[in-house]
């Protein structure tokens, strides 16, 4: 059985990392370059780069930021936003990430995770799902789609996708836990890996998370920390958390 995997998230505007409460309220976090490199080195399993303007400026992600991260790093890396065709996904592969997230693009033409999936190879789409109430939102969680959580995740493993990136617009940034109810519902509807967002304040949390998902991302713990990374390893591991041994 895969080791569960602990991400670090950048959500980058403006490029720079930036982080809020329930999507709102963004705060500067610091420069994704040297973030990124930070939890590369401290032992993530992998890293995650979301561009979190791109869809509301209605522009691709910024393809060279993302290849200077990808030089920092020694870790699998995921990069979303603005992704909406598969040449705009072959751009960001080719600078040097490992998979591409798409979400409000897939939203609106469904059949995009089939086009990727076929381009990329399911095991590099990634279908990212925002969610509040049970209810998938778009455009960086702020249009509801009247679409239920459950049934899209099933929707987009059948089309292709190999991976879900759930966040819970409700926990995010709050630090008071993930939706552990929500998460295993999606776990439950899907036989791809689910990785867990928004809520991660502790690290009972995070091991909470990784009891029902595959994977768990954390952000606001980390980001005017990174060095808390290696202590949040061992932490989760006395906890019982079979991780890899960080290289």
């Amino acid at each position: 059985m895969p080791f569960p995997r602990l991400i670090p998230c950048l959500d980058v505007a403006a490029g720079r990392v930036v982080k809020g409460v329930k999507f709102q309220n963004l705060r500067d976090q610091g420069d994704p370059v040297e973030l990124g490199a930070a939890y590369s080195d401290a032992g993530a399993d992998e890293l995650v780069f979301l561009d979190v303007k791109a869809t509301l400026q209605n522009r691709p992600a910024t393809v060279a930021l993302v290849a200077r991260v990808a030089e920092r790093l020694s870790i699998p890396f995921t990069v979303g936003g603005g992704i909406g065709d598969a040449d705009g996904a072959a751009d960001i592969l080719r600078s040097g990430a490992d998979k591409i997230a798409v979400n409000s693009a897939a939203l609106a033409r469904p059949a995009l995770i089939g086009e990727l999936a076929a381009r990329c190879g399911s095991q590099a789409v990634v279908a990212a799902i925002d969610s509040a109430g049970g209810e998938v939102f778009s455009h960086a969680g702020t249009r509801p789609t009247g679409r239920r959580t459950v049934e899209w995740a099933r929707e987009c493993q059948r089309l292709g996708a190999g991976e879900i990136l759930l966040t819970s617009i409700d926990a995010d940034g709050t630090q008071a836990g993930y939706d552990l109810e929500l998460t295993a519902a999606v776990a439950a509807a899907v036989t791809i890996p689910v990785i867990a967002s928004g809520g991660a304040g502790t690290a009972a949390d995070v091991a909470a998370a990784m009891r029902v998902a595959q994977a768990a991302l954390v952000a606001s713990i980390l980001h005017e920390q990174p060095s808390r990374l290696h202590g949040l390893r061992t932490e989760l591991r006395a906890m019982g958390v079979p991780l890899r041994d960080a290289a």
